[in-house]
């Protein structure tokens, strides 16, 4: 059974302004914008947002890219709160391809940001039950460091997936949205770029994560209260 390096893809944010936080701020400043494909900051890490829910004002990025519950834009400007999230990811242990591999987190939007689905190239990006990951699928991904970049799903496996064939990643892409673009001209996720396998970069599938946010804001609502 092949067995390989699996190595994670956030980066450790440089602060671009002095910050002094006594507390979670209340609202954002006044024309933020929070789109997919955005560089988020978490703490000290920096990522790239993965999907824009328009509509439930929530976002999604990778797991691992988690802080201290405060979410900043590029130039440290507050969007929201973490929610929820699940994170297995193994950085830098040996893996085979029958582990299970859970990254992702749900992020609370501000009331007053401005929200779109809209990726930096012109695309929407749109989430669509009936586009999953496939092997030999034409997908892109968009990274803030690397940009856009395209290829083919290499394999899939167990809630995740490779990519080869020009698609290419770097620190800081972590989250990132992989998408396939459809005869109609939308981006129809399929995943968030989790990590490297290898030498092929990885991403976590977008049906699983959502299915798997979905679940546990259900859970949430229906435990019992103390």
């Amino acid at each position: 059974m092949r067995r390989t390096w699996l190595r994670v893809f956030a980066t450790v944010a440089t602060p671009l302004v002095a910050l002094a936080l006594p507390g979670v701020p209340a609202q954002a400043d006044p024309g933020v914008v929070v789109f997919p494909g955005m560089e988020i900051i978490q703490g000290t890490n920096a990522c790239t947002l993965g999907f824009v829910d328009s509509a439930a004002r929530v976002a999604f990025t990778a797991g691992h890219c988690r802080g201290d519950g405060i979410v900043q834009d590029r130039a440290r400007r507050f969007v929201g709160n973490q929610g929820s999230f699940r994170d297995n990811t193994p950085d830098g242990a040996t893996i085979d391809t029958n582990h299970q591999i859970t990254d992702w987190e749900a992020i609370n939007l501000a009331p007053d940001v401005v929200v779109n689905n809209v990726l930096p190239r012109g695309l929407v990006l749109v989430s669509d039950s009936g586009v999953g990951p496939s092997p030999g699928l034409p997908v892109c991904h968009f990274g803030v460091v690397t940009g856009e970049s395209c290829g083919n799903i290499q394999a899939v496996y167990n809630g995740w997936f490779t990519m080869a064939n020009g698609v290419v990643s770097q620190k800081g892409d972590s989250g990132g949205p992989v998408y396939f673009i459809t005869p109609d001209g939308r981006a129809a996720i399929v995943g968030m770029f989790n990590s490297t396998w290898g030498q092929f970069p990885a991403a976590v599938s977008w049906h699983v994560a959502n299915q798997q946010a979905q679940g546990d804001v259900i859970s949430a609502a229906s435990a019992p209260v103390p």
